[in-house]
């Protein structure tokens, strides 16, 4: 299964995508796409979201991920990643994908193990899952920690499955 993460941002929007195979883990692509914050606001969302169509083209995942949005203490700020957030959600959901959704603390302990862990913990963990990953940088790493946590959450859905209809028992 292609899963491909992301990590909502109005500035920068990480994309992680990888390949899940059981419970094997293969890093296949990540990036971050930026937008102009001198370019009017529904221009930077529109820049997003034809970014992200591209992405989903290229790579062709089976499923998506995306982290919640948090409060901040800036009620700009949170509006203005509460659109960029619809917009991931928008992407993903027009070329007809699942989206799964996690808090940041469920990210952050599927990961690293403790929902305080910080970014550089999260880099460190993600490099160690996917050996070999060449990160474009810690928004892209993110995306990357939210497609594995979802890969996790998927493996374990359908293990309960497998158990409930006493396959494999």
């Amino acid at each position: 299964m292609i899963i491909l993460g992301l990590d909502p941002g109005l500035g920068t929007t990480g994309w992680g995508v990888i390949a899940a195979e059981g419970n094997r883990l293969r890093h296949v692509a990540n990036g971050q796409v930026k937008t102009d914050p001198s370019m009017p606001l529904p221009r930077r969302l529109s820049n997003l979201f034809e970014a992200l169509g591209e992405v989903i083209r290229t790579e062709r995942p089976d499923t998506a991920a995306a982290e919640e949005v948090l409060g901040n203490t800036n009620p700009q700020s949170t509006l203005k990643l509460g659109q960029a957030r619809g917009v991931v959600l928008l992407a993903a959901s027009t070329a007809g994908l699942t989206v799964g959704e996690y808090h940041p603390s469920v990210v952050k302990k599927a990961v690293v193990g403790t929902g305080g862990a910080e970014k550089r913990q999260i880099q460190a963990m993600v490099g160690h899952l996917l050996p070999g990953v060449k990160l474009a940088g810690p928004d892209a790493a993110d995306a990357l920690a939210v497609a594995i946590t979802h890969a996790h959450h998927l493996a374990s859905a359908h293990a309960r499955a497998r158990r409930v209809a006493g396959v494999g028992a």
